[in-house]
This record gives C-alpha cells, sequence and structure tokens, in this order.
C-alpha cells in the first residue's frame, strides 16, 4: 500500500528503494525521521539527475567535457581564478556576460561547455550555438515572417553561448540580427561568447565599424573577458611527443 501511494504521487525512486531503505533502517536501528529523509533524499538525488539529463539534451552542447578536465598547467594564460569565479554562476545572476578570445585550439569552447555544464548543475538554462548556425536560423525566420518566435529562442534562455565567432564575416542582414539579439539580451540574460577575433577586427566581422561598436558597447558593458594566448590545446599530446615542435619549426 505504502509503495503504490508513493507511485500514485510521483514518488518513483522513493517507491522503488522503499523495501531497501526499510531493511537497512531496521538493521542500523535509524530513527523513523532518518529513515524518511534518507528516502528522499535519493528522490531528489534521481529528479536532480533528469533534470541535468534534459536540461542537457536542450542545450546542445556539443560536448560534456568540464572544467575539472582542462589543463590549466598546459594553458597557464588563462586566468583560472577568474574562471572559478565564473563557475560560482553569479555573473549569471548579474545577467553579466564572459568572452573567451584567442586563435584557434587554445580552449575557448572546452571552457565555455565546461562553464555550462556548471549552469546545468546549478539549474540553469543553456542554449548552445554557433554564431553562423544561429544567423543563419534568424535569417530562415526572417524569411518566413517568424523572427520574433525564433528571436525569443535565443533571449529565453538564462544563459547563451555564442561559440566561433570571426571564423567567417556576417554580410548586413546577419550583422543587424546579430545585433538584435545582443539588444535583446542586454542587461537581461547573460552570453558566453568565443572568439578568434580581437575586438578592433569586429568591423571588418560585421560589415559594419559603426554597428560593430554598438555590440561590443552592449556586449562589453558587463563583461568578464579571458584572453587565451598559448599553444593548442588540441595538439598537447602530440606537443608531449616533441612532433608539435616540429611541427612549429616547419611553420
Amino acid at each position: 500500500m505504502t509503495k503504490a501511494n508513493l507511485e500514485s504521487l510521483g514518488l518513483t525512486t522513493a517507491a522503488k528503494y522503499l523495501d531497501a531503505f526499510l531493511e537497512r533502517a531496521q538493521d542500523q536501528n535509524h530513527t523513523y525521521l532518518s529513515f524518511l529523509n534518507e528516502l528522499l533524499e535519493a528522490e531528489v538525488a534521481e529528479r536532480q539527475r533528469r533534470n541535468i539529463e534534459v536540461r542537457s539534451k536542450l542545450s546542445r552542447l556539443p560536448h560534456k567535457k568540464t572544467l575539472q578536465e582542462f589543463d590549466f598547467n598546459f594553458q597557464p594564460g588563462v586566468d583560472e581564478k577568474l574562471v572559478k569565479e565564473l563557475a560560482t554562476m553569479a555573473f549569471v545572476h548579474r545577467a553579466e556576460n564572459a568572452v573567451l578570445l584567442g586563435p584557434p585550439g587554445v580552449g575557448k569552447t572546452h571552457l565555455a561547455v565546461g562553464l555550462s555544464m556548471e549552469a546545468l548543475s546549478r539549474g540553469i538554462s543553456v542554449y548552445f550555438t554557433t554564431l553562423m548556425r544561429m544567423v543563419e536560423d534568424l535569417k530562415r525566420a526572417y524569411e518566413n515572417q517568424s523572427l520574433m518566435r525564433r528571436m525569443k529562442v535565443y533571449s529565453s534562455t538564462k544563459l547563451l553561448v555564442i561559440d566561433e565567432v570571426g571564423y567567417l564575416p556576417l554580410d548586413s542582414l546577419g550583422s543587424s540580427l546579430f545585433f538584435q539579439l545582443i539588444s535583446a539580451r542586454y542587461e537581461r540574460g547573460s552570453i558566453i561568447l568565443t572568439s578568434n577575433k580581437g575586438f578592433g577586427e569586429w568591423g571588418e566581422l560585421l560589415s559594419d565599424p559603426v554597428l560593430a561598436t554598438a555590440v561590443l558597447d552592449r556586449l562589453l558593458h558587463h563583461a568578464h573577458i579571458i584572453n587565451i594566448r598559448g599553444n593548442s590545446y588540441r595538439l598537447k599530446d602530440r606537443a608531449k611527443t616533441g612532433l608539435y615542435k616540429n611541427i612549429q619549426a616547419n611553420v
């Protein structure tokens, strides 16, 4: 009867472990309150696990690399103290941004995903996209007269991650849509942005120096900037064998 009542209340994990927890409580002479707490903690833990799993799928993260997997020793130029501060997610609660700059392969995306994983574990909604994928999506919505609906997808999530900014230039429509999104999230929601371009190159990237200034003004007003200068993180294992040094010598 107790198991059936738990299931009818939606406490499926508690119902599943009821007999095992009851047997352990009897063996260890636990109090009724201790037994109940353990049973409910198992239910809460399982719900949190499922919620994180669902949010992780909705986030569209390209992989699940964590901050613990990032090799700060290999990339000493990264401000580890700042990364750990960002990992508290206080910047998200303040609707601030984080901008990761550096050449390809230095770990920008890894850090962005690692911070996203921390956000998901704290119940914060995340959406990951590349700049070009987002812009092309918004262009289609613009042509189909459904721009406002699609814009909400990118503006409503608590943390938006925009990867690979700078690899390809945007045309006038793409730049305008990018500006609209940045404006929509300004002081309302946080952005983690990765780019291989310095801010001085954004005028060329957006094909409009004035628009680039307007975008940067909003993006950087409340922003934490991590400028990564170092070797390619992807070539870390090759560096151990000396192959990377040979590659550098031939460049």
